[in-house]
């Protein structure tokens, strides 16, 4: 077998692995699957998680959809109390959206109890085990990293990935 025949082997049974995991995964019950949140319900959530808070402007960005479609998600997430409007401190003009303590809450159930799930694997492994899958977790961050956009080069690309 070719290395390239061999590495698109193990490719596509690490990725089989993955759907499998996320399959199990999906089976616990985890916060993410009961609360009420639609898919871009919880995008905007996890935007706001990641980056404090937002305007309209960056949300329709991370969404990829108009600023009225965002003012009735935001709408519906204000009506549930996860997140709040404020005016933006250096532009009036700009209001801008963030996570309320119940939204923050949320995300952190929903993190917790992945990650929960996960430590509750691991502790049933061996610990050559954990040492070859803390070395490959890191290989892997470290390329995703490597591959990941620079927001601050036009057009979002490193000069890496070009």
């Amino acid at each position: 077998m070719s290395v390239s025949n061999e590495r698109e082997m193990l490719i596509r049974r690490i990725t089989e692995t993955q759907r499998g995991m996320a399959r199990l995964f999906a089976q616990h019950q985890s916060p993410l699957f009961s609360s009420n949140l639609t898919m871009r319900q919880l995008k905007v959530v996890m935007v706001l998680s990641m980056n404090g808070s937002a305007s309209g402007q960056d949300l329709s960005h991370n969404l990829g959809v108009g600023l009225g479609t965002v003012t009735g998600i935001v709408d519906r997430l204000v009506a549930q109390g996860l997140v709040s409007r404020h005016e933006d401190p250096h532009d009036r003009r700009v209001r801008r959206v963030e996570l309320t303590p119940a939204g923050a809450s949320l995300i952190e159930e929903i993190n917790n109890a992945g990650i929960q799930q996960y430590r509750r694997i691991m502790e049933h492994l061996d610990t050559e085990t954990l040492r070859t899958l803390d070395d490959v977790s890191r290989k892997i961050r470290d390329v995703a990293e490597k591959l990941a956009p620079d927001k601050s080069a036009p057009g979002g690309l490193t000069s890496d990935n070009g």
